[in-house]
């Protein structure tokens, strides 16, 4: 567990200095600094961002949790604005019955969907055929959806097949485009 937090964080000091000026860049960096912060449980948190506005939704358990999400959006590089539409859902207390908590929904979801986004945005950076920095990729339910503008029709494949071959991705959602030359 303390050597994937290094790497997190390693992963958010690199994104952080190169993403800073795009939106999907923005988009990128907020995501990692979520998931790299102690206090903010970023699973249940989605990021989305347009002409530098950062918008959060999504769930977290505490009051405090949304507001460090908040905090850590704001003060980020390249974030003009952030709108909260975090909702604040309070952990399941145990039944009264049998003093046991609700029962986790069926399959294996050990990978969070903040840590699968930081696992293929850091592969589309690395892959020397993709323009990472101007893709964009969210995750919810472990659904995984590229957005954002690509130069060729090749560097679009690679890049649907780079996030299908992450681990425990359902599904991956095409909204690339290939500019028109």
């Amino acid at each position: 567990m303390r050597v994937h937090r290094i790497a997190m964080t390693l992963c958010v000091l690199a994104l952080t200095v190169g993403c800073s000026r795009s939106d999907p860049g923005i988009t990128t960096s907020v995501k990692m600094r979520l998931a790299a912060d102690d206090t903010v449980k970023a699973a249940k948190i989605n990021v989305d961002t347009n002409d530098r506005v950062v918008t959060l939704t999504g769930e977290v358990q505490t009051p405090a949790e949304e507001t460090k999400a908040v905090e850590v959006a704001r003060a980020t590089k390249g974030v003009a604005a952030v709108v909260d539409h975090i909702s604040v859902v309070p952990t399941p207390s145990p039944t009264p019955t049998t003093g046991r908590l609700p029962a986790e929904p069926a399959g294996d979801l050990s990978i969070t969907d903040v840590a699968l986004t930081a696992d293929i945005k850091t592969r589309l950076l690395a892959d020397p055929f993709v323009s990472g920095l101007k893709i964009n990729v969210d995750t919810k339910d472990h659904v995984v959806t590229l957005k954002g503008v690509v130069g060729t029709q090749a560097e679009k494949d690679r890049a649907l097949a780079i996030a299908r071959e992450a681990k425990q991705v359902a599904r991956v959602e095409d909204q690339l485009t290939v500019r028109k030359r």
